[in-house]
């Protein structure tokens, strides 16, 4: 029986609170809007008797003009330079060796000639441009825009090109003797200017 009466009580509570209007306005809400007529009201002499004008024109400001040397010029001038010296670093390549009358033991290979000084250096401009890639541009990349994002792929085949010539270059250049590293060298220059290509 008592829980019959409790649950009268909360029923005739409920009843009752859907009827009431639910009031959340604040004091101050109520005095701003009391206020808001009178300081109008006031305002209104103040204009009418100022009739100088209290605004001056702005002065002219000097054009923007950018810097000639930012992140992302310094950025661009690695990723082709890096594109240039990996285009030296192939052209500078040593032959595949001697055809016919080879001597029987060959010389030791060349690991501090042109060709692999500058494959050092292109190794070092990629990893340089990698690096103002993505202190400069972090934000351009993002993984819900997809792959396809030009972007997304400017990244991704920058990355990917730098570390494939970097694999090269140390792979080669420990050995003295003959190593394949040219398919490597070469999918990651193809891969530096495929994404230069893409930005442009």
């Amino acid at each position: 029986m008592a829980l019959a009466g409790a649950v009268m009580l909360a029923w005739t509570g409920l009843a009752g609170a859907q009827e009431a209007p639910l009031d959340l306005s604040t004091p101050a809400q109520a005095y701003a809007q009391r206020a808001m007529p009178m300081m109008l009201a006031a305002n209104d002499s103040v204009v009418a008797t100022d009739k100088s004008p209290s605004v001056t024109a702005p002065s002219a400001q000097p054009e923007f003009e950018e810097s000639w040397l930012t992140g992302g010029k310094a950025h661009m001038v690695l990723g082709l330079a890096t594109i240039a010296t990996a285009l030296a670093t192939g052209a500078t390549a040593p032959g595949e060796g001697c055809e016919t009358n080879c001597p029987a033991v060959l010389p030791p290979r060349e690991t501090n000639g042109t060709h692999a000084k500058l494959a050092k250096l292109t190794t070092a401009l990629a990893v340089a441009t990698v690096a103002t890639g993505l202190y400069y541009h972090w934000d351009d990349f993002h993984l819900e825009d997809g792959l396809t994002d030009p972007d997304n792929l400017h990244v991704i085949l920058g990355v990917t090109g730098a570390a494939l010539m970097a694999y090269a270059t140390a792979k080669s250049a420990g050995s003295t003797t003959p190593v394949s590293h040219a398919g490597m060298g070469m999918a990651g220059a193809y891969g530096m200017i495929a994404a230069v290509k893409i930005a442009w």
